[in-house]
């Protein structure tokens, strides 16, 4: 997949789909009841339960949670019982994400290959199918299968860095959803988002299969495909039974799969996946930006990084830990998402970072401190004008919340693990390859301390060693790192002021390529609408521990 052209379609579709994000609720989740497969009464028992306001429960909460305005319609029509109207053997395998019934695995398994197929025909009708080693790209036909199927000869592509690290993931999100919105969980969608791919390289494309591409657009698509469908949820959750247009759009935005697949198949998948209430905050940035210093960049991206850009930025947290109640079974029951885009056309997306977590327990130390802690999964995608840097990795990490005062909370991350990476120069440059992959050792700490109802101090730090073990067979190794910290002032409401600064360094150490220190810094100044006026802060503490 490598059409310019088809880049910035993606591209724009992700854009659309971070403006639309802004109609999340700005208190989210309504409860959709646990359903055992005991008597009928249990559930009613249950849903009683489920419909105490959990506000009351832990007196003047810091975090508030919104009553139950519905139930699910699983629950409904399990306590209400078949309708004696309807003749028997014509019921519809309604879904139900309780109990799994209804759930389908012929139906992705069809979809898939109908998007290849689409995708396919899109490239090679619409697009101008490019040649590559004296062939059209997407000219497949079933002797170019064939030839893929039965030699297996695998490669690193060098597609542009855009595509292959960001277009791809966001393929795999598609396949992703199309099995997830079918009632499947997270592994079995994960098995399906990488056969999809796998299915790509042999029948989509006549060049050689590639091993990049199979990695990011299976795993990294589906770490990415999964936070979609579950805040493309919490819109529809939020709308009740009843979605209005706005909620249904900007829920297709978010994960066009699911509003697919609620659409195609009528009632058989509308059910909402049931968030269980997870403790959120998620803030809409728009304002502008400009670069403060720079140090030995590249003279095709010196010129441009010198002018302020306007910027959109998004970001979420989902599941903090310390919500009473609330259990990380499932994967994703915590994820952080952050999108960030830039006013320039030929790189809109300026960074897209996904970490969650895939298997872990929540803890506790004390009265003051809860947190998670267990194997995440993350992908990231990164490309200031320094550098570019994309990585698909599993960590050990925690994350958690200590009240450190009385209305001050330390919310917090940290992560290390080992992925698959590439990273090079933002643009291409006559003196040195446009990127390479590398197996990446990386390593994060987040920290965001909240000080009462008004303010947010946030500071961040990444960093990546990508290896010379790859297939570039590079000598030698590369450093990079992008540091941030970001002051948030609530003045009214939902709304506020925000001052972000971020650096970027690589440090490049190559035996055929000179050995360089590069360095940036950016100054943004944003309008920031929060979700939650209390910043954030989950509150688990009775009132006399305060």
């Amino acid at each position: 997949m490598n059409d310019t052209r088809r880049k910035d379609i993606t591209t724009f579709l992700a854009a659309a789909a971070l403006i639309l994000l802004s109609y999340l609720p700005a208190t989210v989740g309504a409860t959709t009841g646990d359903v055992t497969d005991t008597a009928v009464q249990v559930r009613q028992d249950s849903i009683r339960n489920n419909n105490t306001n959990p506000s009351t429960q832990q007196g003047s909460s810091l975090f508030l949670w919104r009553e139950p305005q519905f139930e699910s319609r699983t629950v409904l029509a399990q306590l209400q019982g078949p309708d004696p109207s309807e003749p028997k053997g014509q019921l519809k395998p309604v879904l139900s994400w309780e109990t799994g019934e209804g759930k389908s695995y012929l139906v992705p398994a069809l979809e898939i290959p109908g998007f290849i197929v689409l995708l396919n025909g899109f490239d090679r009708l619409v697009l101008n199918d490019k040649e590559k080693d004296g062939k059209k790209v997407y000219s497949t036909n079933l002797s170019t299968t064939w030839e893929h199927l039965h030699r297996q000869n695998w490669t690193f592509d060098q597609d542009s860095f855009k595509v292959n690290q960001f277009g791809h993931p966001y393929e795999g999100a598609t396949m992703y959803g199309l099995a997830r919105s079918s009632g499947l969980n997270f592994w079995q969608s994960l098995v399906y988002s990488n056969v999809g791919s796998f299915l790509w390289e042999m029948a989509g494309e006549t060049s050689r299969p590639s091993i990049n591409d199979q990695i990011t657009t299976g795993n990294a698509g589906s770490l990415l495909g999964e936070a979609l469908f579950r805040m493309a949820g919490l819109v529809l959750e939020d709308a009740g039974p009843n979605p209005t247009l706005g909620h249904q759009l900007a829920a297709a935005a978010i994960s066009p799969p699911t509003a697919f697949n609620r659409l195609a198949f009528g009632e058989r998948f509308k059910e909402v996946y049931p968030n269980h209430q997870p403790a959120t905050l998620w803030r809409c940035m728009a304002g502008g930006s400009a670069n403060v210093h720079s140090h030995n960049l590249s003279p095709v991206v010196q010129p441009s990084s010198r002018d302020g850009n306007a910027i959109a930025e998004f970001a979420m947290s989902y599941g903090l830990p310390g919500k009473p109640g609330y259990s990380y079974n499932r994967p994703l029951d915590y994820f952080d998402f952050q999108i960030s885009t830039r006013a320039r056309t030929h790189n809109l997306v300026e960074s897209l970072t996904i970490r969650g977590l895939l298997k872990g327990t929540d803890y506790h130390v004390g009265d003051d401190y809860r947190g998670i802690w267990g194997l995440y999964g993350s992908y990231d995608y990164i490309s200031p004008y320094l550098f570019r840097v994309s990585s698909t990795a599993l960590s050990l990490g925690t994350t958690g919340q200590y009240w450190a005062a009385p209305g001050i909370a330390v919310q917090g991350t940290v992560m290390g693990g080992v992925g698959f990476g590439a990273t090079g120069l933002e643009t291409d440059v006559a003196e040195e390859r446009g990127y390479h992959f590398g197996a990446t050792p990386q390593g994060l700490l987040a920290l965001g301390v909240l000080f009462g109802d008004k303010t947010i101090l946030d500071v961040s730090g990444r960093g990546y060693y990508v290896s010379a073990l790859g297939p570039d067979k590079l000598k030698g190794s590369e450093l990079v790192f992008r540091g941030a910290a970001a002051l948030t002032v609530r003045i009214y409401g939902h709304h506020a002021v925000g001052l972000h600064y971020s650096e970027s360094i690589r440090d490049t150490n190559y035996a055929n390529i000179p050995s360089r220190y590069r360095s940036e810094g950016t100054l943004s100044l944003v309008y920031t609408f929060l979700s939650d006026i209390n910043l954030g802060a989950v509150e688990w503490r009775d009132a006399y521990q305060r």
